[in-house]
């Protein structure tokens, strides 16, 4: 991969990236998002926040190697601090890092009054944190998509400004990923059937096939039957 080609999962995150946007990318490593979205000439300006010295670096090599250095700055800081006011920044992706960080990085942002337009989000783990981190702070998904890497299932979901009331089905599943129900979602969630029944043997074999624990993982394994039949 890099800013010619991207993931899957990055080129997923890409296309959700509005038309002209200034876009700050948060946890960048290489640029190769905006780096690519620069060179499609799909954003006007960008910012790779970097919290760590090695990804700022590479960042820095990316952007003189594609000669970006008037459209793209990388920047070494913690998170959305990487964005200043005058930059007018109206999009954020934040990409490749667990659900939990991404919200830390989202909460911390918002208690300095940090607002943007556009959140394109994917979060390795912990999805239904962010979805409702974005419920509780006056953010709509309008949209979301999966994508699968080998063994690995990415959920991408772009949330905009405005209100929402999401369910708890909506929170774990997804509201766009659960309706839709792509093969890839089903084979994500069927995974994770196959990992619960791996469980349940354990719990057999223990003599705790009649604990509360097994209801609950019983329950859980109900539950995503019923979204993904």
């Amino acid at each position: 991969m890099d800013s010619i080609h991207l993931s899957p999962r990055l080129a997923a995150v890409a296309s959700f990236v509005p038309k002209g946007a200034r876009l700050a990318d948060i946890g960048s490593d290489h640029a190769y998002l905006p780096a690519n979205l620069l060179i499609n000439n799909k954003i006007s300006f960008a910012i790779a926040g970097e919290v760590a010295k090695g990804p700022y670096e590479n960042a820095q090599h990316e952007i003189v190697r594609r000669s970006l250095t008037t459209q793209l700055e990388a920047r070494l800081a913690n998170g959305l601090a990487a964005i200043k006011d005058e930059d007018h920044i109206d999009t954020v992706t934040i990409a490749g890092m667990g659900g939990v960080l991404i919200t830390d990085i989202l909460e911390a942002g918002f208690s300095k009054a940090k607002r943007f337009e556009t959140l394109i989000l994917q979060p390795n783990t912990d999805e239904h944190i962010v979805r409702t981190w974005l419920n509780n702070h006056q953010y709509k998904i309008n949209d979301e998509v999966i994508e699968q890497e080998d063994n690995h299932f990415y959920e991408i979901m772009v949330a905009t400004e405005g209100t929402q009331s999401l369910s708890s089905l909506d929170k774990k599943f997804g509201p766009v990923l659960r309706k839709q129900k792509t093969s890839v979602f089903v084979a994500k969630w069927q995974k994770e059937l196959d990992r619960i029944d791996t469980i349940f043997e354990n719990l057999e074999f223990a003599g705790k096939a009649d604990s509360p624990i097994y209801q609950e993982w019983k329950n859980k394994y109900q539950q995503i039957q019923e979204v993904i039949k």
